[in-house]
């Protein structure tokens, strides 16, 4: 019962940010082999767990908080099923074991994972709370995924692949906090102070201005790599992949949970496999 509880606790669903790790992976993917897949994938394990340490770290520290949140209420921790020093005991020793595993792994992987790790503390214990320095904060955790994932099956990246993975995730970070922008106006209440200092407008903009990014940025990097220029034939589908998320944001009402939407909407969900797919043909096809 308690180990269930412990995996609720660090939020597997979330853990599809993490896939960000196999990037690299994928536009390496000529040259990729067996031993660089399981080493993709040991990172993506490495980095799930220590995320799911940091949500448990989080929900301790926001304990009171998430008791008076009713999206939040129902987590192990804020609804009493799980002993607090139980949860911080169990993430103190998975986190131990995950940056030992790293560090036997790939020393370099070690040091992105504890750049990470020390970026999550400082958000939950200070960044969290200051308007636009969240959002980088945020952005910051799936570069040094991206990184992680080159890191560890040791191919370089580019500017512009960092840039993308950057600019993607302040596009979602963006949608999140609009909808619960909104979401705190509607009700009435507000259970984060950083919420304040926003309004839907500014970051309606801010949205726009990220999703524009994030297509320049992808078509430079599509443009500019040392991969083939057929890469360019996949724009069409970054193109489309945002303006649906624009239209679940601003039409649907949804962006609150990235990951949820990622997982529930069809359209997104056929998006992202047929651009994956589209890149493995064309660099199989024109390596």
């Amino acid at each position: 019962m308690t180990l269930s509880l412990l995996l609720r606790a660090m939020r597997p669903a979330q853990w599809t940010k993490n896939l960000f790790v196999f990037a690299a992976l994928l536009f390496h993917i000529p040259n990729d082999n067996p031993a660089m897949v399981g080493q993709a994938v040991v990172a993506f394990v490495l980095f799930s767990a220590v995320s799911g340490c940091i949500y448990i770290f989080n929900d301790f520290i926001d304990l009171e908080s998430d008791r008076a949140n009713s999206e939040k209420q129902d987590r192990p921790l804020a609804a009493g099923l799980l002993s607090p020093r139980t949860a911080l005991v169990f993430a103190g020793g998975l986190l131990l074991v995950a940056l030992c595993v790293a560090l036997v792994l790939r020393p370099l992987l070690a040091a992105t994972i504890a750049a990470y790790l020390i970026l999550n503390v400082a958000y939950s214990l200070r960044i969290k709370h200051i308007p636009i320095a969240d959002l980088f904060a945020i952005a910051a955790g799936f570069v040094l995924r991206a990184i992680a994932g080159g890191v560890a099956i040791q191919v370089p990246f580019t500017s512009w692949f960092l840039l993308c993975a950057m600019l993607l995730s302040l596009f979602l970070a963006t949608g999140k906090r609009r909808y619960e922008v909104l979401k705190a106006q509607t009700e009435g209440e507000c259970h984060r102070d950083v919420l304040r200092e926003y309004s839907p407008e500014l970051l309606n903009q801010l949205n726009g201005v990220t999703a524009a990014l994030v297509i320049m940025a992808y078509s430079m990097f599509s443009f500019t790599s040392r991969h083939t220029p057929a890469l360019m034939l996949t724009i069409p589908f970054v193109i489309y992949g945002v303006f649906r998320y624009l239209l679940l944001i601003h039409v649907a009402g949804t962006g609150g949970r990235p990951e949820h939407t990622l997982i529930q909407d069809r359209q997104i969900l056929l998006t992202v496999f047929t651009f994956a797919a589209l890149v493995v043909i064309l660099l199989w096809t024109f390596h």
